[in-house]
């Protein structure tokens, strides 16, 4: 639809839908007030008509993210990542890359990027969820914890270190006042800029879009790889022109335990000449719910584990290991121009299908609550632009030093199993410092202990902060590592 009217009439309006086979969405038209219709007619103004057509036309089909669009699968190879731990004949390498990335941070030409479109509705949290409180001592959210990481590195390096949040519309207000109330944590809020993911229509399987009411379209966030077409929508790619980013560390909101300043990916990222980086993990088991990181006819791709066949998960090779083992945790590193040049393509990314079960307004105008997923919401994935790299980087990193992402209320991925983990960390970098930690018979932590990554944001932070320091930890004790506090013991 054409943007450029302003204010468009009804007849006008009608035309264009006609033309679209979407005139369904005005047939309560006429039982709409004033109010009622300027806010629709600006909603649809600001559907993206072009995408939408081609969304429709590929993914609500039935082919999107089917067996038959997915790669041949005798043409995958499974990916040998750069090991976390250099061998001998890679520590000057190493160490080179460790180098690059000081003189880059030194510079300002690296900067943060966080994906926080979601909400935390399934922690039982009413609001972002990069605002639920993560902390096992403190409190503190996801937020706060990458932005004490961001401050010490900006400390560290003598330089502010930019950090662009990708937010959604559910998220943007809040996410803003909480910013705003927590003082930016401590940054310059002239050093964080949030931006708005895109939408799009949820429509029928049919492809005919669905109203939330009477006068408003059923909208949905156009997933994590909508960041593509935001960062040219929002001003951002001319926003790191003007600062002089060159890099981007990207990650999800919902991993505290990430390394957001990482010098040896970002200085791997850089000696390389890689387009994109990713850190993998090796996989827990053949079904674990990671994207799998393969070559295709030399490409880097990632084929999510619901399309992964069984066959291939389960394959070994000759050592008994599993040969498909990397999976990605959404970590990256880019370049700026590398995402500059794919964001000017407005297909660069392709479209996947989640069919969901979404209430929408009936033909009778009452809302239907359907019994069976009823509804197509379209989605771009980050992990698509990956075979548009000419030349991508692979890391292997450890699940217990990265990766716990806060997915659920409980079990898997969820609150308890994170804190859990943070934990863990804390004592493994507490004991790395010389620094004794009670632990149980299972040889788990007898302790609950934070470290503020305002204070260290990594293990060898920590050991050079705390390795002259002789601190007894008592069992069952409570301790916030931030430089200030001591060990305790809580009552009861």
């Amino acid at each position: 639809m054409d943007h450029s009217h302003g204010r468009i009439g009804e007849a006008e309006l009608r035309d264009q839908l006609d033309r679209l086979g979407q005139s369904h969405v005005l047939r309560f038209w006429s039982e709409l007030d004033g109010q009622q219709r300027e806010e629709l007619i600006a909603q649809l103004a600001s559907i993206r008509w072009e995408e939408l057509s081609e969304a429709l036309a590929v993914a609500v089909q039935e082919r999107a993210g089917q067996a038959s669009e997915l790669p041949r699968m005798e043409r995958l190879e499974p990916v040998v990542p750069w090991p976390r731990i250099p061998d001998d004949c890679r520590r000057e390498q190493y160490a080179r890359a460790r180098e690059r990335a000081h003189e880059m941070l030194r510079a300002g030409s690296v900067a943060m990027l966080t994906v926080a479109g979601g909400q935390g509705s399934r922690l039982g949290f009413n609001g972002p969820k990069g605002a639920f409180p993560i902390g096992p001592v403190s409190g503190s959210s996801l937020f706060e914890g990458f932005a004490g990481a961001i401050r010490r590195a900006s400390e560290r390096y003598g330089r502010p270190i930019p950090w662009y949040i990708m937010t959604s519309p559910a998220t943007h207000a809040g996410t803003l006042e909480l910013f705003a109330s927590c003082g930016y944590f401590g940054l310059d809020p002239g050093g964080v800029r949030l931006f708005q993911q895109g939408q799009m229509p949820v429509v029928s399987r049919d492809g005919r879009i669905l109203l939330a009411s009477k006068g408003r379209v059923a909208m949905a966030p156009d997933g994590h790889g909508g960041l593509l077409g935001a960062l040219a929508r929002e001003g951002i790619l001319d926003d790191w022109a003007a600062r002089g980013v060159e890099v981007l560390s990207v990650f999800q909101v919902d991993n505290p335990l990430v390394r957001c300043v990482d010098p040896l990916f970002l200085g791997l990222h850089a000696i390389t000449d890689a387009e994109v980086s990713c850190k993998v993990i090796r996989k827990r088991d053949d079904r674990e719910g990671l994207g799998n990181l393969c070559w295709w006819d030399g490409r880097l791709v990632c084929i999510e584990y619901s399309d992964f066949p069984d066959a291939y998960a389960a394959a070994r090779g000759p050592d008994g290991e599993r040969r498909y083992a990397a999976g990605g945790i959404s970590v990256y590193v880019f370049s700026a121009a590398f995402l500059s040049r794919l964001a000017a393509r407005g297909d660069a990314l392709a479209w996947h299908r989640a069919v969901k079960r979404v209430a929408f307004v009936g033909d009778d105008g009452e809302i239907v609550e359907p019994a069976a997923p009823n509804a197509v919401k379209l989605e771009r994935f980050l992990f698509d632009v990956l075979p548009h790299a000419r030349r991508p980087l692979v890391m292997w990193t450890h699940r217990e030093d990265e990766f716990s992402p806060v997915k659920n209320l409980e079990g898997v991925d969820s609150v308890e199993s994170c804190r859990r983990d943070l934990i863990r960390r804390a004592c493994a970098w507490l004991e790395a410092a010389g620094i004794a930690v009670p632990r149980t018979e299972e040889g788990e932590p007898d302790a609950t202990i934070e470290i503020s990554p305002a204070f260290a944001d990594s293990e060898e932070d920590l050991v050079a902060r705390m390795s002259d320091r002789r601190v007894e930890v008592p069992r069952g004790g409570v301790w916030l590592v931030d430089g200030r506090s001591e060990p305790k013991v809580t009552a009861g």
